[in-house]
C-alpha cells in the first residue's frame, strides 16, 4: 500500500495545512492508501511524497498546492485509471498549477 508523506515547516506553523491534506487525501482515497504520514521539518519545507517520490515542493513548485492538483499528482501515481470525478472536471491538466 503507497504512503504518502507530508513534510511541513513547524516554524512557520503549516502543521494545519498539512493535516488538511492529509485528511483531503484519505478522504479521497481511503482504502487505496496504507499511510499519510505528517512529518514536522523546518526551514520552509513544505513536501509531499508518495513512497518517497516528490510529488510537491513548496519551492520548486511555487507555493502550495491547490488540493484538485495535489490529489491528481496523487491519483497518477497509485491508481492513474481512476476517476476523481469532479476534481477532474474544468481542470485541463492532471497536473495544471496556479500560474497557469
Amino acid at each position: 500500500m503507497p504512503r504518502i508523506a507530508i513534510e511541513y515547516c513547524t516554524q512557520c506553523r503549516w502543521l494545519l495545512r498539512a493535516s488538511w491534506m492529509a485528511q483531503e487525501l484519505l478522504t479521497t482515497f481511503g482504502t487505496d492508501i496504507g499511510e499519510v504520514a505528517l512529518i514536522p521539518g523546518e526551514g520552509g519545507v513544505f513536501r509531499i511524497t508518495v513512497d518517497g517520490d516528490q510529488v510537491w515542493e513548496r519551492k520548486t513548485d511555487g507555493g502550495f498546492p491547490e488540493i484538485v492538483v495535489l490529489k491528481q499528482r496523487v491519483r497518477d501515481r497509485i491508481a492513474p485509471a481512476r476517476d476523481l470525478g469532479h476534481s477532474d472536471r474544468g481542470h485541463t491538466s492532471k497536473t495544471e498549477t496556479s500560474d497557469s
